[in-house]
Formats: C-alpha cells, sequence, structure tokens
C-alpha cells in the first residue's frame, strides 16, 4: 500500500527562490517539490503552505489521523508557537520537522523548538536536501 506523506511549509516560506538566497538559495519550493515527487514516486506527497497559525493547525487536525505523516517545516512559528506543538503532539501520524538553516547557528531565539519534542525527528541546517532526509526518515520509520 502507498504511503501518504504532507510536507507542511509554515510563514514565508512561499518566498523561496526570491527570500534572503543566501541563506535559502534560489529554487522556489514548488520546482524542489516536483524533483520530490519524482524521487518517491511510490509516495503519494502531499503539500501545503501558509502564512497562518491556525491554517497549518487545521491542516495538521484534518490529515494527522489518514495519512502516513508529516514533514514541517513550521518556519517562524517553530519558536512561538505552543499551539502547533500540542496539534502535533495530538495526531496519530509521526512527525519531522525540518528547518532548511542551521537554527542553532543562527539569532539565539532561533534556538528554542516548541515542536522538536513532539517530532520524531529534527533535521537541520541540511538546505532543501532536508525535506528529501525526512521524508526517507519516515518511509524508514514507518518499516519498524
Amino acid at each position: 500500500m502507498r504511503k501518504r506523506i504532507v510536507v507542511l511549509n509554515g510563514p514565508n516560506l512561499n518566498l523561496l527562490g526570491k527570500r534572503q538566497p543566501e541563506i535559502y538559495g534560489n529554487l522556489s519550493f514548488e520546482d524542489y517539490f516536483k524533483g520530490l515527487e519524482q524521487d518517491f514516486a511510490n509516495v503519494d506527497l502531499l503539500y501545503f503552505q501558509s502564512n497562518h497559525e491556525g491554517v497549518i493547525i487545521d491542516l495538521i487536525q484534518q490529515y494527522g489521523f489518514v495519512v502516513d505523516g508529516f514533514v514541517i517545516n513550521a518556519g517562524a512559528y517553530t519558536h512561538t508557537s505552543i499551539a502547533i506543538a500540542d496539534a502535533i503532539s495530538a495526531v496519530n501520524a509521526p512527525v519531522v520537522e525540518v528547518h532548511i538553516s542551521d537554527i542553532y547557528a543562527r539569532e539565539s531565539f532561533r534556538h528554542i523548538s516548541y515542536m522538536k519534542d513532539a517530532c520524531v525527528k529534527s533535521i537541520v541546517g541540511k538546505g532543501l536536501q532536508g525535506y528529501q532526509e525526512g521524508i526517507q526518515f519516515l518511509l524508514d520509520f514507518l518499516k519498524k
């Protein structure tokens, strides 16, 4: 049976390819996602992005009992949203937290991840490649 994984991006990640290319690169996430779909042709990947905390929570609740897992980059909400962490804890699907940049090498406020303890893995500082690593981790995790 095919696995279903949601890739969920938070605020400002819709600007990838335009926003601070020295940190986030020149590729839009939509273009990168096409490559993920090719790399994981045997997986149903669903992609969502929202700049709104409540929409992110709604998506976690909507899909958290029907998909096999999530790869989430909550952007700045990582450092501020207990509500997103609570939503992750409330659902059955395992979640991998991903950050394009190394949040632990940036400003001190970015060193806090409210979601980390609710996730099965945290991947930071690997660029867009972190999403691919997160999906592969979930697939391996689900085999156990």
